[in-house]
């Protein structure tokens, strides 16, 4: 049973417990008004039956536990957002879904591999209202560099990622940057301004200038209290990202031997139970196939990132594509709560 559903069991079984008492109450005093009293205290806020009151308190704590999944995913290059026939492309579409119809989130607070802050121990945070797009790429089609994304920032909720880094002991820097395409490309494929429309702030956070994985899982765990307020993380990297070997195997999609060793590997990491999950996340990057996936680790620390912020919430692999010297799997952590 996951932790969310025995939440839900262990607040079913207190409600039992309190309505049992308040029936033998009832029976005792004023059976005849029972009806007509629970539909006056929980319409008009009487206070007067304690019984009753500590129900409601009850079902608050209960809404306080939700919290909302974290996301990573895998981005891919400008080509991701045309390539419609891609199986990457109706897997983000329906993320995307997911996300604006059943999370419904009043922010996303997003980290991407291509931001990272300079300084081992510093996090730099966009404050921008209205984010330009900044085309970190090169040599693809010149509309790729016309592409745009419709989108808006919040200074409030940025300030507010400011002060639980600083309250978690991390400097944190705030600046006026554009989103890079690590945020800008999925996001026009997982929330289509015709189709979907996000329509909530997008605040971008940087990673550490650092590969340490045990860095990046605290800087998640800094924002993870984020997930109580109705805010989404989504960390954005690739599970496999080899750009070497794709220029050098251009147009061979047959997942290179480290493609799939690391791609399970990955999966099986995330999955452990959470308690163990850091060390085992860790210890990838000790294994021998590392480097070949990843020559240089900022397209594997997002996840990092997503796993500090899920908790006590277990991880799972969405859906994954290994193709070439990549791997396009997908993950959430948490659940995502029934409509």
């Amino acid at each position: 049973m996951s932790l969310r559903s025995l939440s839900r069991f262990n607040f079913a079984s207190i409600v039992i417990s309190i309505l049992a008492g308040l029936l033998a109450y009832q029976a005792s005093t004023r059976w005849s008004n029972f009806s007509s009293t629970i539909k006056k205290d929980w319409s008009s806020g009487f206070r007067a039956d304690p019984m009753l009151e500590a129900v409601r308190s009850v079902s608050t704590m209960a809404a306080k536990m939700v919290k909302t999944p974290v996301y990573f995913i895998s981005h891919g290059g400008p080509m991701t957002m045309y390539n419609t026939d891609h199986p990457v492309y109706s897997k983000l579409q329906e993320i995307g879904k997911e996300i604006t119809t059943k999370v419904k989130p009043k922010a996303v607070v997003v980290f991407s591999a291509h931001w990272q802050a300079e300084g081992t121990n510093k996090i730099m945070i966009n404050t921008k209202e209205k984010n330009d797009l900044i085309y970190d790429f090169y040599g693809f089609p010149s509309h790729c560099y016309k592409a745009t994304y419709p989108n808006v920032g919040s200074k409030e909720i940025a300030s507010h990622v400011m002060s639980a880094l600083k309250s978690n002991g991390i400097e944190v820097e705030s600046t006026s940057r554009g989103l890079d395409h690590g945020v800008w490309v999925c996001f026009n494929v997982l929330f289509n301004p015709e189709t979907n429309p996000l329509n909530v702030p997008i605040v971008q956070v940087s990673l550490f200038s650092s590969e340490d994985p045990h860095q990046h899982y605290a800087l998640g765990r800094a924002v993870s209290a984020l997930r109580s307020e109705n805010i989404a993380i989504i960390v954005s990297g690739m599970a496999v990202h080899n750009l070497w070997d794709f220029r050098r195997t251009m147009g061979n999609s047959t997942p290179m031997p480290y493609t799939s060793s690391f791609d399970e590997a990955l999966k099986d990491a995330v999955a452990v139970a959470p308690a163990e999950r850091e060390e085992k996340m860790a210890a990838l990057l000790k294994r021998s196939d590392a480097r070949q996936a990843h020559p240089t680790f900022d397209h594997l620390l997002p996840i990092f990132i997503g796993a500090g912020a899920a908790g006590e919430d277990t991880g799972e692999r969405l859906w994954t594509l290994k193709e070439g010297s990549l791997s396009w799997a997908q993950y959430r952590f948490g659940e995502v709560e029934a409509s």
